[in-house]
C-alpha cells in the first residue's frame, strides 16, 4: 500500500529541492553578487541555507486545548491527551496559530496560499510520542517571498513558510543514565520558514537571523527568544571554487544563538575546505554543533524525504483559506521595521537614533496571540507629540537608557510614564529647572520607582532653577569655587580657558545643578579678571 501523498506536483518540486545544491550552472538562480574575496578562504565560495524554526506566541497549543507552556513550568503539567499521543484522540487546529502565520507570511512577501493540507511526517524519537510530527511538507501555508537584511544590499528569498508541531523536551540525567521526557512543549506551534541558499557568509547568515528574529517581534508572531528555544535554527552550508557548481551540502542542527550559527558556518566551511583539498570527499550528512570545541560533530547521515514516510494526515482536512481572510489579516498588520525605520527618518532624526530606538525595541515583549508589547519606538512615538524629535531621542538615549544600563535594567523596567517623561523634558525646556538637574530629577525617580510629577519632585528635592533675583547666591558660589580651586583659577587667568569647566562644574555641585551654566561661566571670567 502507498501511504506516500500523491500530488500532481510533488516530484517536480522535490527535484527543485535536490537540484538547487547540486545543478551546473546554478548562478542563472542563485542571487546575482558581486564576487567579494573573503581572506579567510581564498578561492572558495560559501554557500548557506537556512530553515528557521520559530514557536508561534499562541496561549494555546497547535492542535489542542492545552495552554503553551513557559520555560519555568513545571515538567508534563502542560499536557493534553492528544499531545501524549493517547489512542483515540483528535486534533483541532488552533485558528490563532494559522492567523500569526499568514501575518509573518505576508511580513515576508510571500504567497499565502488558499488552499494548504497536513502530512505526517514519520520518525521514532523518545521525544515523538505518536511516532510522527504533523507538518505541511507538500503544501505549506505560504510560498516565495523575500527578506532585505539590515547590511549592505543583499535580499534573501525564502522558498516556503509551513506550519507544525514541536517535539517534546528530552534531557540526559548524567548521575542516573536515563533520559527524561517532558511533554509540556509537545504539540506547541511552529512556524518553520525555509530560505534559499543565498547567503554568502557566517555574518550575512547571521544578519539574516537577526532581521528574521526582528520581523517575527514585530508582527507579534513569535518572540523569538533564542536563549528560551523560541528560535532555532538548522543550517545548510556547502562550498565550491569560483565558477563551479556548489558543492554537497551538510546540515547543522538546532543551532540556538546567532554567535553559534555563525561560528558553526565557519567551522564546518574550513572542514569542507580541508576535505576537498586533501582529496577526499563530503558527504552529506547532519551534523551537531559542539559550542566547548567550536566545532561540528557527525550525528547521522541526511535522511532523504522517502525515509520520513510522509502521509497526508487522515484526521485533518485541506486548511482553506478565503481572499478576504487574508486580506483582513493584512490590514490589521502592525508596522513593519522598514516602515518604522523610515517614519523615524522622516521625523530628522539620524540613523544611528533610528537605529538605537529600533535595536531596543527588538527585544520588546511579545504578548500571546498577536499582542504586541509596547517598546520604545512606541515610547518615542507617544512623547515627541509637540515636542523637538531630537531633543526627545537624546533624552531617552543618552539619558533615561543611560540611567537604566547604569542599573544593570532593561528599557521593560522603565518606570517613567510618557506623561511624566515629557513634562521633565518641558521643565528643562522651559527653564524651569537646569539640564544637571534634570538628570537629577530623572535619576531619583528611576531609584525611588516615585509615582509624583516631577515639578512636585522637583520643589521637594530644591531642584527649581534660580531666578535672576538668586544672583548674589551664585556669586557666592563662584567665589567659593574659586577658593577652593585655586591652581584651575590661576591657570583660567592665564589664558588656559578649558580648565574653566572645572570650576563650573564645582559651582555646579555646590548649587546642586540649579544655577544656569552659561551664567555660571560668563559671572567666573568675569570674577577672575576683577581679581587679576
Amino acid at each position: 500500500m502507498n501511504l506516500v501523498r500523491a500530488c500532481p506536483w510533488q516530484a517536480q518540486y522535490q527535484w527543485k529541492l535536490r537540484k538547487l545544491w547540486k545543478i551546473k550552472g546554478l548562478r542563472s538562480i542563485h542571487r546575482q553578487c558581486e564576487r567579494v574575496e573573503d581572506r579567510r578562504w581564498p578561492g572558495w565560495e560559501v554557500v548557506v541555507g537556512i530553515e528557521v524554526h520559530a514557536q508561534i506566541k499562541s496561549r494555546k497549543k497547535l492542535f489542542s486545548e492545552a495552554r503553551t507552556a513557559h520555560t519555568n513550568d513545571a515538567p508534563n503539567t502542560s499536557v493534553s491527551c492528544f499531545d501524549a499521543a493517547l489512542p483515540g484522540t483528535l486534533p483541532t487546529l488552533n485558528p490563532k496559530c494559522v492567523e500569526l502565520a499568514v501575518r509573518t507570511a505576508l511580513a515576508l512577501n510571500a504567497h499565502v496560499q488558499r488552499r494548504s493540507a497536513f502530512d505526517r511526517k514519520h520518525y521514532f524519537y523518545p521525544d515523538l510520542p505518536s511516532g510522527y510530527q504533523i507538518t505541511q511538507r507538500y503544501a505549506p501555508l505560504a510560498r516565495g517571498g523575500h527578506l532585505r537584511l539590515s547590511r549592505g544590499d543583499a535580499t534573501v528569498r525564502i522558498i516556503q513558510l509551513q506550519l507544525e508541531q514541536d517535539t517534546a523536551k528530552s534531557t540526559f540525567h548524567t548521575g542516573r543514565r536515563v533520559s527524561l521526557i517532558d511533554l509540556n512543549r509537545a504539540g506547541s506551534g511552529l512556524m518553520e520558514i525555509v530560505s534559499e541558499p543565498d547567503m554568502r557568509s557566517p555574518e550575512e547568515a547571521g544578519d539574516y537571523v537577526r532581521t528574521l528574529q526582528t520581523l517575527l517581534r514585530a508582527v507579534g508572531s513569535s518572540d523569538g527568544s533564542m536563549e528560551l528555544g523560541s528560535l532555532r535554527c538548522d543550517v545548510n552550508v556547502s562550498v565550491n571554487r569560483y565558477g563551479q557548481p556548489p558543492g554537497t551540502r551538510c546540515e547543522i542542527k538546532n543551532l540556538n544563538s546567532i554567535r553559534f550559527v555563525m561560528t558553526a558556518i565557519a567551522s564546518e566551511v574550513f572542514r569542507h575546505i580541508e576535505l576537498l583539498e586533501s582529496g577526499r570527499t563530503v558527504t552529506q550528512e547532519t551534523r551537531g554543533f559542539d559550542e566547548n570545541k567550536a566545532e561540528t560533530f557527525k550525528l547521522r547521515s541526511k535522511e532523504d524525504s522517502p525515509d520520513y514516510r510522509y502521509m497526508p494526515d487522515p484526521n485533518l482536512p485541506p486548511l482553506l483559506l478565503s481572499e478576504e481572510y487574508i486580506e483582513r489579516v493584512r490590514s490589521s498588520m502592525p508596522e513593519l521595521p522598514s516602515e518604522t525605520r523610515g517614519r523615524l527618518l522622516s521625523m530628522g532624526l539620524s540613523e544611528r537614533d533610528a537605529d538605537v530606538l529600533m535595536t531596543i525595541d527588538s527585544g520588546r515583549e511579545v504578548g500571546f496571540d498577536g499582542e504586541i508589547g509596547k517598546g520604545a519606538v512606541a515610547y518615542f512615538t507617544d512623547l515627541v507629540r509637540g515636542r523637538d524629535p531630537k531633543t526627545v531621542v537624546n533624552w531617552m538615549t543618552h539619558d533615561l537608557l543611560g540611567q537604566l544600563a547604569s542599573r544593570k535594567e532593561t528599557f521593560g523596567d522603565n518606570p517613567v510614564s510618557v506623561e511624566h517623561m515629557g513634562e521633565l523634558i518641558d521643565m528643562v525646556q522651559s527653564g524651569t529647572v537646569t539640564g544637571t538637574s534634570g538628570k537629577t530629577l530623572l535619576r531619583h525617580m528611576i531609584s525611588h520607582r516615585s509615582l509624583d510629577c516631577p515639578s512636585k519632585l522637583a520643589k521637594e528635592l530644591g531642584l527649581v532653577a534660580l531666578s535672576q533675583d538668586n544672583s548674589s547666591m551664585v556669586r557666592e558660589w563662584c567665589l567659593e569655587a574659586i577658593k577652593e580651586l585655586p591652581q584651575q583659577a590661576e591657570a583660567v587667568r592665564k589664558g588656559n580657558l578649558p580648565v574653566l569647566n572645572r570650576l563650573v562644574g564645582k559651582v555646579m555641585k555646590l548649587g546642586r545643578g540649579r544655577a544656569n551654566a552659561k551664567t555660571v561661566r560668563t559671572l567666573l571670567l568675569e570674577l577672575l579678571k576683577e581679581e587679576s
